[in-house]
Parts: structure tokens; sequence; C-alpha cells
């Protein structure tokens, strides 16, 4: 082989492999879409995630498109407002029949019963137009009176059917005899083609919103309506944090070396805790403290305590303790001041995070969690969605997007770190170099060889 063939096919070996993302990850969900023109998306994490990450910080949380490329995610807190979720409410609603073309604002006549608070008890309609008995009933009257809120948009489910691409004019009312023009963006399409689907329900106002008592939707063409089954209004997103969950764990008694008795619990997953409660059978009166720590090797930090938990009765007991930060320790140990009745039931609260992602590649997108090889990279996606509430208004949140079922991807094998690799570039690079040596050390026996046989 010559020299320089020989070098190349040393420096091909060093060339490193790309690979697989998918099987550095032990799980991943199918990530559904509420609409495919979102942009920017978000999805609660739910209690599986939470129990097949391993990183404490959810580095090992992220979101991956058709072919595995990692797409710019972020893990919210609950208390951030961009992690909070719009309010849905579902609205009453009437099918009404629908006016000629170019009629929607015209030739009503509404005959309703209507309760002291606003709310329509019942509706008959008709139009005043010559040919209304051969229109079909593919308008709607929604009863919003209830709303105390600004609607900042309309999600609309109908029944399955034929291909719809359907555009919707909008009316508002607070007495139902007088009308105004409602501004909105939004067209109701479901369009199927090769195993795909493309779905829109929504129907947006601008971002201050539009609160009226009442609220009309006109098909633009009666004859290409949807056969609309529920309707939902969309309010801006509230101040109330979300809902506390619960992990409930049961221990095991240990003796520590002073003699006191302690109760001692593993935690199933990375979840942020943020409350402890205890739950001991009967009525009980205690003091407890609440220590945690990541693993056997650590020392334990206390978590909160002294508190008082007691129950007495049936229903009069204690509430959760709260701790001074978020916690995603995995063993957990309760201190009692006294003896304790019976085996404690630690409960651990927390508020499921929100996962938000832009829709970069190409889809389907995945959440894909747990791995002891990979990590989520840094990426600016907190600066973007700031950017964009103010171009479009605080209210502005990303779409919503749900987990699917979940499957395996590396499974157990994900959850170990890779092997050590031995550092194969300074071995190829001393090969190159003792080979070059060779190399040169046989042309220079070459030459003297040569020169030898010419002195002869």
């Amino acid at each position: 082989m010559k020299p320089r063939l020989f070098v190349l096919a040393l420096l091909t070996l060093a060339l490193p492999l790309a690979a697989a993302p998918r099987q550095d990850y032990a799980q991943q969900w199918p990530l559904r879409l509420s609409r495919d023109d979102g942009g920017a998306y978000r999805v609660v994490l739910d209690p599986a995630v939470y129990a097949h990450a391993q990183s404490a910080q959810l580095r090992d949380v992220e979101v991956i498109d058709a072919s595995g490329a990692s797409v710019p995610a972020e893990v919210f807190a609950p208390e951030q407002p961009l992690a909070r979720a719009p309010q849905r409410r579902a609205l009453p609603w009437f099918a009404l029949p629908a006016a000629p073309s170019g009629g929607a604002a015209q030739g009503w006549e509404l005959i309703s019963e209507v309760e002291t608070d606003g709310r329509l008890r019942r509706v008959e309609a008709r139009s005043t137009a010559g040919d209304a008995a051969k229109l079909p009933q593919t308008a709607l009257l929604i009863d919003a009176s209830a709303v105390r809120a600004p609607i900042q948009a309309l999600q609309l489910q109908w029944a399955p059917g034929a291909a719809l691409d359907a555009a919707y004019s909008v009316e508002a009312s607070d007495d139902l005899d007088q009308w105004r023009s409602v501004s909105s963006s939004g067209r109701l399409v479901d369009l199927q083609r090769d195993g795909q689907r493309l779905q829109q329900r929504r129907i947006a106002f601008d971002t201050v919103g539009e609160q009226a008592r009442y609220l009309r939707l006109t098909p633009q063409d009666p004859q290409r309506a949807a056969q609309i089954v529920a309707v939902e209004a969309e309010l801006a997103a509230g101040a109330a944090s979300a809902p506390l969950q619960w992990r409930e764990l049961k221990g095991k008694r240990v003796e520590l070396k002073d003699g006191s008795v302690a109760f001692e619990y593993r935690l199933d997953g990375r979840f942020p805790i943020q409350q402890a409660d205890v739950a001991l059978p009967g009525n009980h009166a205690l003091q407890w403290r609440l220590d945690s720590r990541d693993s056997e090797d650590e020392g334990w930090r206390a978590q909160a305590g002294p508190w008082m938990a007691y129950a007495v009765g049936a229903g009069d007991r204690s509430a959760a303790r709260q701790l001074a930060g978020v916690s995603r320790d995995r063993l957990w140990r309760l201190r009692a001041s006294g003896a304790v009745p019976g085996e404690p039931v630690l409960r651990l609260g927390y508020r499921p995070e929100v996962a938000v992602f832009l829709a970069q590649g190409q889809p389907p997108y995945a959440l894909v969690a747990g791995s002891a090889r990979a990590a989520r990279a840094d990426s600016p996606l907190a600066q973007l969605v700031e950017a964009l509430r103010k171009s479009r208004g605080d209210d502005w949140r990303p779409a919503e997007a749900s987990l699917g079922a979940a499957s395996a991807l590396g499974g157990a094998e994900a959850l170990q770190p890779m092997p050590a690799k031995r550092d194969w570039s300074s071995w190829l690079l001393w090969a190159v170099l003792v080979a070059g040596a060779v190399i040169v050390a046989g042309f220079a026996m070459s030459l003297l060889r040569s020169g030898k046989g010419a002195e002869n």
C-alpha cells in the first residue's frame, strides 16, 4: 500500500459514527396537536414522564421531530404565566336556519325564553326570507350569558363525515335584537389524505377578546357547514395555579443510631415536590420532621418541620405542609416526636410542569424522556415566547398539545451510562506517526543501500 493511501485509511477509521438519538431515551409519547398552525405548543407533563426522567433538572425530557432531531424546547414551572393553559367552558347552543347568501344579519325572527340572569331557556328561530323552508339548520346561536370574562376563541366539535372546509361569520348581541359583526379569524377544516388528517376547530377573536351575552355563527355557504355537536369558550388564563397532585408513598420503619425510629420512603420519579402531608389511621396528633436526599451516598437535608399533623373525627385534620422550595429528591424520611400508632403514609404534593416547544422540522413530533446518555440542549425558547407575548398580547399562550400512548425506545439500556470510550484518536495519531517514521526509515535504508552499491 502506498504511504498516502495508508494514512487516508487510518483517518477514515477515526471518523465517529452517528448514534441514533431515539435509542438514547427510554420512552416516547407521540404529541397530538390541537391545531396545525400553532407554531409553538405546550404540553402538560404527566406522571409517566416524571417516572422515566433521570435528570434532577429534567434535562432528559426533550421533544423530537419525525426524523429524531431535537426541536427547541423548555420546561416551565406551573406558576409561570406562560405555563398556564387557557380556561375553557362549555356553552349552550341552539341550531338556527341558515340565512340566504348575503343575508346573514337580516331577516331573522327569534322567539326565546330568557331566565332572569340572561340564560336562554328556549329558542325558536326562523328566517322571514321566502326560501327559508329550504334552508338547513346550520347557523348557531350560542348562549354566553353565564361567562363573565372576555372570550378569546371558540372551540367547536362536529360529527365525523365528509371533508369540511367552511368559513363562518360571527355576530354578537346583548338582547337578541340588535346584532353587530365581530372580527374573527379561522375556519372549520377537517380534511384527510394518505392517512394524514388536517383539522382546525378554532375561531379566534382579537387579543382583547369578545364579551357579549349571545353569539351567532353563520356559515358563508350553508351547504358546506359542519354538523356541530359541542361548543366551548376559550377564556384568558386566570391567576389560579394548577391543582396539586399527590404521590402516596408507603415506607419502612428504620432505627436510627440515637435509638429513635424513622420511616423512609422512595419517590418513583422526578416530581417537583412542593407540599407534604402525613396520613395515619384513627385519631392522632404528632410533630413531624421531613428530610430528603437524592441517593444513599448523600446526607439528609431538612425539608420541613417540626410541624404538627393531626386528625380528629371523620373530617377534622391538619393541612398539608408547604416545603421551603421545590425538591426532586428520590429518598425521603419522616421522624416523629413520639410513638407512632401505625404505619404513616407520606403524601407528597406537586403541580405538573409544562413543556413548551417550537414546531420545527418535520411532524409528527414526540416527547422523549429517560436517559443517562443524552441531555436537552439550551435554547432561546423562553426569550422567543416572551417576544411573541409582547407582540401578540399578554394573554397569548402556545397552542395546546397532548401526550399520546407511550412506547418504548431504548428502554432500560438508555438509563445506563454510556461505556467509557477509548481515546482512539490518540492511538491513531501515534499509529500514523509510527507508520510515517517506518516509511521514512525505509526510504533512508533504501538510499543507503543504493549509495553503497554505487561506491562498489
